[in-house]
């Protein structure tokens, strides 16, 4: 999936940095990936949320805030209202650069950011917000003893998530100052809340407050076992799978074209995880799946093997060419399932073969057939098993062109 790496003005006239995760074919659509409080926008999460996005045709922009990662500034002058000036200075980067945004994503106090910007974006259509707080003023918890220094000095370091930060009165005053009960309920957007009912750092009590005070179009998604961070893995690509299908159904989104030549579509594998092997696997505009390895070869066992597929494919094809008969043929069958496993084994252990050095490949089918069908009728459909097309594709010659896109 391609990124790049661009910076754009931020409401002080400070560069913030950002990268831009854009869709291999056309930009169906834009949206802005704003992060948690002290985090940046290379947290795992964002980073597999905005490409599982970005693999369905929507660029995505993840951009650190004032201060924070690499971008300029000094965090100790900017607040809650910085933020949110900080995404409308995104929203126009992207309405000059590319596509004005569509849809908002923010976590933590990001989402607490977009649920204010939101209305300050025409160009908005969808909000998601992922462990958001219903009010600024609950980031204020993780100053604890602070607090009362801040106040009486005007600044104090504060340490959040092992980093010291220098957080101002401004600060405090500012998300004390905050209300987004009346941006939640005039917010005009499709919502999603996903929250996780553990969230040890914003309570889920919060997404009850967000979901009750906003307007349909509105849903709700929990998370589960999932941190605040959603840190792990499983917990992130499930977050990026819920927001892809849920704003596939408010962007209104334009169909991608499917590539000439194929007449029953093209499918495509977009990297979604370059440290391990995750994988987006689409067939043409309509159909989306998961391809992986499992964690003994390095993967994060989020989606079959290739050669998952590829005995999926003589599974399911079996399975149709032995219903299409039963139908035409009007027998009773009631049920089919059909099992196939994948093994190399020694070519001099194939009685059918005709290569007998080296391995080859063997795929061993069960044919299982429900229904009150008598023996001949159930050799017959046995035999039709292997009349499937892809069966007889795999015991046929092969060949494959290769060439760079």
């Amino acid at each position: 999936m391609p990124t790049n790496k661009i910076t754009f003005a931020g409401h002080s006239g400070d560069m913030l940095a950002a990268r831009l995760d854009l869709p291999t074919g056309a930009i169906l659509a834009t949206a802005i990936f704003a992060h948690c409080f002290t985090c940046s926008k290379d947290i795992p999460a964002a980073k597999r949320i905005s490409q599982r996005l970005a693999s369905n045709g929507i660029a995505v922009l993840r951009f650190d805030f004032t201060g924070l990662g690499h971008s300029e500034g000094e965090f100790a002058n900017t607040d809650f209202t910085s933020n949110v000036a900080d995404l409308e200075r995104a929203a126009h980067y992207l309405a000059i650069e590319h596509q004005a945004p569509s849809l908002l994503i923010g976590h933590s106090l990001g989402g607490a950011a977009v649920l204010r910007a939101a209305k300050l974006i025409d160009s908005v259509k969808a909000v998601a917000v992922i462990g958001a707080p219903s009010d600024p003023e609950h980031v204020l918890h993780n100053f604890g003893s602070s607090l009362a220094e801040i106040s009486d000095k005007g600044e104090a370091e504060v340490n959040l998530g092992g980093r010291p930060f220098t957080i101002r009165k401004e600060f405090v005053d500012d998300v004390s100052a905050t209300n987004l009960t009346e941006s939640i309920s005039t917010l005009k957007r499709a919502l999603l809340v996903l929250h996780s009912p553990i969230d040890t750092i914003v309570g889920i009590e919060n997404a009850a407050a967000i979901f009750g005070a906003a307007k349909h179009p509105k849903s709700f998604v929990t998370l589960d076992q999932a941190d605040h961070l959603i840190s792990r893995a499983e917990d992130a690509d499930y977050a990026a799978g819920v927001i892809t299908a849920w704003a596939m159904r408010y962007l209104d989104l334009p169909k991608p074209a499917v590539m000439v030549g194929a007449p029953e579509g093209v499918v495509r594998s977009t990297e979604a995880d370059g440290a391990g092997f995750l994988q987006d696997i689409q067939a043409g505009p309509a159909h989306h799946t998961l391809a992986d390895e499992p964690l003994s070869y390095g993967g994060t066992n989020l989606g079959m093997t290739p050669f998952n597929f590829l005995s999926a494919g003589l599974a399911a094809c079996t399975s149709m060419t032995v219903r299409m008969y039963a139908r035409r043929k009007g027998w009773p069958l009631d049920h089919i399932s059909v099992d196939v496993h994948h093994d190399k084994i020694h070519a001099e252990e194939c009685v059918d073969c005709e290569t007998k050095s080296g391995k080859v490949d063997q795929f061993t089918r069960v044919v299982n057939l429900k229904g009150d069908l008598d023996d001949a009728q159930r050799a017959r459909l046995l035999e039709i098993a292997d009349k499937c097309p892809v069966h007889k594709t795999l015991e046929s010659e092969i060949s494959i062109k290769t060439k760079l896109g």
